[in-house]
């Protein structure tokens, strides 16, 4: 039986338009007609959203394996104002090794024309301009390898498909001492330890902050443990001080926490596999047998090394006494909700900062300040949800933070906030609960830490540490506030239809040997939108009943599915699972939709 999506409807590819033309190509513009004969892969991506850096990752063996016949185009699509900024793209561009041609595009005008929905989607155009798949969210790479296999037989024998180099031209290496770093850590005597995220290396510094005393790692992207020399991380982010003579690295894209040791420089691995955890994996176990997702921040806190696992939306924590790693809080889904840990939802959580009473955290992608008790419940005391942001001053409760990345403890008992969209220092102070900006004009401020009198910031995207004195007066800024630039779909009050569309890639079927291989998770903000449809089920496709009297919102849409090769000779067949979240801004019209299909993989017909 084939499982594969049905070829009957040709869509010719919408041409590729974007405001802020192209990159990595040389300075050359390029249509959908430029690229006929090729395999084309748009991946609709925003650098903010760490599902599509996992894609980034996933995309790089097929790109290297298939390079004369594919081309894969990055179609940046921002969530976040900053991220619409042109200089904000080239950095994010050169900070995350991106190695094909991207298409800036600060409207989303490409994106409504392919009537893409989440980040990150993936559309496949075949040799002759015709779009022949889609996919949203992560783990599709393998179906896509398999589809390209496909079309290069069939658009060989055609005569269609041509070979050759591609587009892309890589820009000249920056002469800079760091490049995009990422986290900072006072050391015991003074010295700084950084992670130089893009050049995948850790650099000691001096008290300075601008003599470099050494650099730890080959500065290759790789996986080895060793000597300083010998040693490779991949995107090293978050770093805390274990004891006087070592220090726990959050090595984000290899899904691993590292042990550096100062007096030696060798590096060991304490937790992770090098696999990217996936929905039906252990969440507890021996540290070295579990997989983690994207860790981005470590902090050292109640005898345990706390975890920001971007990754998942989850908090973890490893034991160095028994050598544990385990999920402290977070259910995976992406939002905003308070409660006892085990309930509670973040949004790829991106810094740690610990205090005796509380754990502080940035949670990014809901530009929210949370912390948690010694109990493990988790409370917040700025930001709303996933879809408000800006820069506004005053009580907490509507002051507004743009995709922060870093906290910083302050002696006072408030804590600093790298708040990395809007290139400022905040400070929230609970005793007043009030916000302040301590700083304005740096670049994409990613942490900081404290030194004396002084607060040093790992200004990323100036590629430097700053050092600022802490002033005693907040400085004045414009109140600002935004909303996600994304337009609603006007869709029926009363009954809607929900369809996730998942077709098995070619040669697959639906993984069933364990029970249903499909699960839909459906909430809304606020939860009054949603009568009826609510919660966690099996089938893909769902009758919600929308409360007429509540005319707009949120709908959050979780989707997973699992499928296995077809051969029924091997007794092992290799699996896949596919999943993405969605968030789906609605309005309720009586001229709306009755039917809101979402891609998870395939074509909606």
């Amino acid at each position: 039986m084939d499982h594969s999506a049905p070829r009957s409807a040709r869509v010719r590819a919408p041409e590729l338009i974007g405001k802020g033309g192209w990159l990595n190509t040389g300075g050359r513009q390029y249509t959908v007609a430029d690229l006929r004969g090729r395999i084309v892969i748009l991946d609709f991506w925003t650098f903010c959203c760490v599902n599509c850096l996992h894609v980034l990752d996933e995309l790089r063996e097929l790109e290297e394996k298939h390079r004369d016949t594919v081309v894969v185009i990055g179609v940046h699509s921002p969530k976040f104002v900053h991220e619409a900024e042109h200089q904000a793209v080239v950095d994010a561009v050169e900070r995350y090794g991106v190695e094909h041609p991207v298409l800036d595009d600060p409207e989303l005008a490409t994106w409504k024309q392919y009537a893409v929905r989440a980040w990150p989607t993936l559309v496949v155009i075949d040799p002759e301009g015709y779009v022949v798949a889609q996919h949203a969210g992560e783990g599709h790479v393998h179906a896509i390898e398999r589809l390209v296999a496909e079309l290069e037989t069939e658009h060989a024998a055609k005569g269609t498909l041509r070979r050759g180099d591609g587009p892309y031209v890589a820009p000249e290496p920056e002469p800079t001492v760091l490049r995009f770093p990422g986290k900072a850590v006072p050391l015991p005597g003074g010295n700084f330890l950084v992670s130089d995220t893009t050049r995948h290396q850790l650099v000691e510094f001096a008290e300075d902050g601008e003599s470099v005393l050494r650099r730890i790692g080959s500065g290759a992207r790789g996986f080895a443990d060793g000597s300083a020399d010998e040693a490779a991380f991949n995107e090293p982010q978050g770093l805390a001080l274990l004891d006087d003579d070592s220090v726990v690295v959050a090595d984000s894209v290899n899904h691993a926490l590292r042990r550096l040791d100062l007096t030696t420089g060798e590096v060991t691995t304490l937790a992770g596999t090098g696999r990217q955890w996936w929905q039906g994996s252990p969440t507890s176990g021996p540290s070295r047998e579990v997989d983690l997702s994207s860790p981005w921040d470590v902090a050292w806190w109640q005898g345990r090394v706390w975890i920001a696992m971007a990754g998942v939306h989850q908090l973890w924590a490893y034991d160095p006494t028994d050598g544990t790693v385990a999920v402290t809080a977070g259910t995976t889904n992406e939002g905003l909700v308070d409660g006892p840990g085990g309930e509670a939802w973040f949004a790829q959580p991106s810094g740690l900062a610990a205090t005796p009473e509380r754990l502080w955290l940035a949670d990014s992608e809901t530009s929210a300040l949370r912390w948690v008790e010694p109990d493990g419940s988790v409370h917040t005391a700025v930001g709303t949800g996933l879809f408000d942001f800006g820069h506004r001053d005053g009580a907490a409760e509507q002051a507004l933070l743009q995709h922060p990345l870093g906290v910083t403890a302050l002696p006072d008992g408030s804590v600093a906030v790298s708040d990395t969209y809007n290139h400022a220092l905040r400070r929230y102070d609970p005793a007043t609960g009030e916000v302040t900006t301590l700083a304005t004009d740096l670049r994409e401020p990613s942490d900081a830490v404290l030194a004396g009198d002084d607060i040093v910031v790992v200004e990323s995207a100036r590629h430097r540490l700053t050092r600022l004195r802490l002033p005693e007066e907040a400085v004045k800024v414009p109140d600002v506030a935004h909303r996600t630039q994304r337009e609603a779909t006007e869709v029926t009050p009363g009954r809607l239809r929900l369809d996730v569309i998942f077709q098995a890639p070619t040669g697959q079927k639906l993984d069933v040997r364990y029970g249903p291989s499909t699960r839909l998770l459906v909430s809304a903000t606020p939860p009054e939108l949603l009568r009826s449809g609510e919660g966690a089920g099996t089938d893909l496709s769902r009758a919600l009943e929308l409360d007429p009297a509540v005319k707009e919102g949120v709908l959050h849409v979780s989707a997973m599915a699992a499928s296995c090769d077809d051969d029924p000779a091997n007794e092992y067949p290799a699996c896949h699972v596919h999943q993405q979240d969605w968030g789906v801004p609605v309005r309720l019209t009586e001229a709306g939709t009755g039917r809101l299909p979402l891609v998870l993989a395939g074509m909606d017909a």
